[in-house]
Formats: C-alpha cells, structure tokens, sequence
C-alpha cells in the first residue's frame, strides 16, 4: 500500500511576480459509503452484515454521548476523539460569558500503532507539468516524520485573550484561489487554478 501524490506545476504570484512551482497534494479517492465499510468489517470478522451494523451504530451512539458529556472516547484502532472549543482569554470574571466562544472543535489523538502505520507507508509521487502531462514519478525516501496534535494550549484558550483556531498546521497549504505558500519564499496570493478541486501544498522549485 501507498500514499499517492501529485506535484502539478502551477502559476504562483508573489507581488508583481509571476513564476511557476511544482505544487503537491493527495491524491484523494471518493468518499467510501458506511454500508462498504460494514460489509467488509463483516467479512473479514466472520460475523453477519446486520450484527456489524448494529455494532457500528451502537458505537457511534455511545461515542457521541460520552463525548458531549466531557469524555475522551477511545475508537477502537484509532485513538481517541473528544469534543473542544476555541475562546477569548479575560482578566476579570464578570467578562466570562458564551460569547467569548469563537468555535467549537472536534479533537482527534491518533494512536501510537495508528501513527506507526502511516510512518511505514510509502509515498509515491506522481508529477505533471502546466499542461497535465506526466513527467516523472518519486518514490518517497523521508524519514516519516509524523506531526503530533498541537498541546500547547490544550484547552483552546491563550492567556493573551486572543482565539485560538485549533491544530498545528505549518502554514505551507493553501487553496486553489490563493495559491500556497512556497518553501522558498513568503506566502503566495493569486494563482491561476481558481475553483478547481485542488488545494495548495508544499511547494516545489522546478528544476
């Protein structure tokens, strides 16, 4: 098994500037349905599609309910997943109120074999050029780092009073409208892939 990647070569703008950079992103499949995941659960734990359905819909019943009422709720060879929020931090007590939530989140720890399985996955990368021709093919040769969750501020809060917007991404992904973030220079704006279904990644100098 892989993770594939596509490079796609794309027109950046930074200021007055316009230059080109290989771009990567997953390759993303469709969605897969939940009555495909309970036949195959069903198959390969030798019990019938109706009791794996029962199970499935139990679980999530019980995930959600411990999850509202403050639990972290283990997911069976996953991890755990509890519900946060992002806030406003304030000095006096009387300036406590709901208003001060700015978002509610979804926090998702993956497992330690969970984050082994995606070390040891390879990463195929499949480039194009600016006319959707493939040129070259990589296979991944990095060490497989993994990116831990954000526990810097747990809780979604800062002691400075800003909101916190929750995660820990490194800021080199964009979408189609905007472009991406280069890894050789500042943030990008512009682009010429507007509205396609493409997000921004890492970007590549063209050599």
């Amino acid at each position: 098994m892989a993770i594939k990647i596509k490079a796609k070569e794309r027109k950046l703008k930074l200021g007055d500037s316009e230059f080109y950079r290989y771009v990567m992103q997953p390759e993303l499949y469709s969605a897969l349905a939940s009555e495909k995941v309970i036949r195959e659960a069903a198959l390969r734990s030798g019990v019938s599609q109706g009791v794996m359905q029962a199970c499935w819909d139990a679980a999530g019943s019980v995930i959600k309910a411990w999850a509202t009422e403050g639990h972290s709720v283990a997911l069976p060879g996953l991890g755990t997943m509890r519900f946060g929020l992002s806030a406003k931090a304030v000095a006096d007590v009387n300036d406590v109120k709901s208003g001060l939530i700015k978002t509610r989140r979804i926090v998702f720890t993956p497992s330690t074999d969970l984050k082994q399985e995606l070390k040891d996955t390879a990463v195929v990368i499949t480039c194009y050029d600016r006319n959707g021709n493939e040129v070259k093919r990589v296979t991944s040769a990095d060490d497989g780092t993994i990116e831990e969750p954000d526990t810097t501020d747990p809780d979604g809060t800062e002691g400075s009073g800003s909101s916190t917007t929750g995660g820990s991404g490194s800021g080199t992904s964009g979408s189609d409208s905007g472009g991406g973030t280069t890894t050789g220079g500042g943030t990008t704006t512009g682009g010429d892939d507007s509205g396609g279904d493409d997000s921004g990644g890492d970007g590549l100098d063209k050599g």
